[in-house]
């Protein structure tokens, strides 16, 4: 990594609040270039909490920006952190109202050009899209990074049609810790403590909505751009890693978008901006990257950015199962056009005789985290015990060639159940000649989302049917020698909530069935891709200070042998307890809790808890917010429940509990 001190522009910045429409002001922290001259101006749109929470990242980029001539801001969402309002669901209208007024609102300045990009990774990076599709006129470029465009079947809520338990349960349960928190004195003044309290009244735990939601209708339309990819009218440069798993983003959006306005980068990452150096690397000079958009967009420069590739992607070798990789053996690749001429979709047909499915339900517990931030235990480990609960087909390489793929393989199955629902789960695995099985890709279908994600079909009890779906998109390189496995299983929790009744599985016929993959012939276009080393402005400075507690491990797997139970405890990691330099003390603790019958699939459970932190010794601020999540499930509908307990001191000033039960009507 390299830290830059010096840059073309001195800078400086200032904290203001931004006045809405409705009277609502937005907290925003401006970094400019010293500059008589009127420049661009880049948001990043979150709500997160600038004053803390991404405070760190935010100084990596956002005055790297402005000594490169930007004025680089970033805005708090409505009811977080220290602007004004209550906080809504994520991405609905108002919120993106707001963002469109933000966008207005920055254009108009003395200092802007007028001319507006928006950027930002995750949330930043759906609502750039999300406003790009409401096409404010001063928006002219996004750079949107590991986001969606599809909020129902490739987000953290259902996946394939089913209920994404993992996740659909930890990030609701994380929202309603972030939501909770209180506005910083440091930065509003006394009246933080009145502004908590009437945010808090408006809190709502999101998974109440969400799993109100579990078909594909108008509330998941809402914010999908892929329902009108027409309507962006700003040019896109998508960016996603291939342990993200919202990468196929990146595909649809050069394959919908204008490609004189669109251009995609996938990187070997999971879901961290591609210049921190978090594994898996390689990492890229990627605000060297974006500037050169920007440069192009919003200054008109005529730098050769849009002479890239229309995709340029990362295809990794083989490599043996791990959790963490510093670094994955592979090279870069473009690709002209997507679909690429390059890609050919080749068949591989299924053998044998038709094989009886029904995993244990624990089936999964080798998935690894469904959103890999870089950590130790994120990604899955060797997938062998998966492997035995799955039924599995085997396609030799070649002694002298590798099979490349790059893009999203598909399968077609014939099934037969015998109840009238299940899920079934494909995994992609390169198996080395010890035997060792690394997960390449996967995907699920929920069986009675199989005429579309918008609808609930029963299966017809008794009968064969052939399914087809994708897996996630994938560039990899099965090596000589090795076998491609498609290992198939009808459960994996925790990611796929089991229904009762799918403990039966189903019957395959490979006759009827195969994997077809999108294998890359090598050309030309493979050679010059290169990046420039990373580079940030100066880190922000903050201190974590030591302790003498055993750390928690980041994924136990816990077996009651006598009850049959297995149980999965995580430790997200988020951030833990850290120091600001301005004196803010700021503490972190969560756990995430799954457990699992063998047999049982109504014994599914879901757990999390959070303890939050604020303290601010010269102040005298001391605030305090803790939650507790669960859910599980009956035959006919989902439990919920959930409860906040905020303390100024020792003082308890609001506590709340929800207890729901929402019908199982898909999902």
């Amino acid at each position: 990594m390299i830290i830059r001190t010096d840059f073309p522009y001195g800078t400086t910045h200032e904290d203001v609040r931004i006045p809405l429409p409705d009277g609502v002001e937005l907290y925003a922290r401006i970094w400019r270039p010293v500059t008589d001259e009127p420049v661009p101006a880049l948001l990043e749109y979150l709500p997160y909490r600038l004053t803390d929470w991404t405070s760190p990242r935010d100084r990596q980029r956002h005055p790297w920006y402005a000594g490169h001539g930007y004025a680089s801001v970033r805005v708090d969402v409505r009811g977080h952190g220290c602007s004004g309002g209550s906080p809504g669901d994520e991405y609905d209208a108002r919120e993106l109202a707001d963002g469109v007024a933000v966008v207005e609102w920055l254009a108009a300045q003395p200092w802007c050009t007028g001319s507006v990009g928006m950027f930002g990774i995750s949330w930043g990076g759906f609502n750039s899209l999300q406003i790009a599709a409401l096409a404010p006129e001063p928006l002219k470029a996004v750079v949107t990074v590991c986001s969606t465009d599809d909020r129902y079947d490739n987000d953290v809520h259902y996946m394939g049609g089913s209920v994404l338990a993992v996740d659909m349960h930890a990030w609701a349960a994380t929202m309603l810790a972030f939501a909770s928190r209180p506005p910083d004195p440091q930065f509003v003044g006394n009246d933080w403590r009145r502004q908590w309290l009437e945010r808090l009244e408006a809190v709502e735990p999101l998974v109440h909505t969400w799993l109100s939601h579990q078909t594909r209708d108008a509330y998941w339309r809402h914010g999908s751009v892929c329902e009108d990819y027409t309507a962006i009218g700003a040019a896109v440069l998508a960016v996603g890693g291939w342990h993200d798993p919202y990468r196929d983003t990146v595909l649809r959006l050069v394959e919908h978008l204008p490609p004189a306005r669109v251009r995609g980068l996938i990187g070997p990452w999971s879901h961290q901006y591609p210049d921190r150096g978090l594994p898996p690397g390689p990492a890229i000079g990627f605000l060297q990257e974006t500037l050169r958009w920007w440069d192009h967009w919003l200054k008109g420069a005529d730098n050769g950015v849009m002479e890239e590739p229309l995709l340029r992607s990362w295809i990794s070798d083989s490599h043996p199962p791990a959790t963490v990789y510093e670094e994955l053996p592979g090279r870069w690749v473009g690709e002209k056009s997507w679909p690429s001429a390059s890609v050919i979709p080749v068949p591989y047909v299924f053998q044998g005789a038709p094989v009886e499915v029904a995993s244990p339900q624990h089936t999964g517990l080798d998935a690894g985290r469904f959103f890999p931030f870089g950590n130790d235990a994120d990604l899955p480990p060797d997938q062998r015990e998966e492997d035995a609960k799955s039924a599995c087909f085997e396609f030799p390489v070649g002694r002298e060639e590798p099979v490349e793929i790059l893009g999203r393989p598909s399968v077609t199955l014939r099934l037969r159940l015998d109840v009238p629902y299940g899920q079934v789960v494909a995994r992609l695995c390169d198996v080395a000649p010890d035997g060792s099985s690394t997960l390449v890709t996967r995907g699920a279908l929920n069986l009675s989302a199989r005429r579309g994600r918008d609808r609930a079909l029963p299966w017809p009890v008794g009968a064969y049917e052939d399914v087809a779906f994708e897996l996630n998109g994938i560039g990899h390189a099965f090596a000589p020698g090795h076998r491609i496995r498609l290992a198939v299983s009808s459960a994996y929790w925790p990611w796929i909530w089991p229904r009762a009744g799918s403990e039966a599985g189903w019957t395959l016929d490979p006759a009827g069935s195969a994997l077809t993959l999108p294998v890359r012939a090598g050309s030309a276009s493979d050679g010059g891709i290169v990046f420039e080393a990373p580079e940030q402005a100066e880190p922000l400075g903050v201190v974590f200070p030591a302790t003498l507690d055993e750390p928690r491990p980041e994924r136990l797997v816990v077996r009651d042998v006598a009850r049959g139970t297995w149980r999965l405890e995580v430790d997200p990691r988020y951030g833990g307890t850290r120091v600001y330099p301005d004196g803010l003390e700021y503490g972190e603790d969560a756990e995430e809790v799954y457990e699992i019958q063998d047999a049982d699939a109504l014994s599914a459970r879901a757990r999390s808890r959070w303890r939050i932190r604020l303290h601010r010794p010269e102040l005298g601020w001391d605030a305090r917010v803790e939650t507790r999540s669960e859910i599980s499930c009956d035959e006919g509908g989902f439990l919920t429940s959930n409860e906040v307990v905020c303390r100024e001191g020792d003082e308890v000033v609001f506590h709340r509990t929800w207890e729901r039960r929402l019908p199982r009507a898909a999902g």
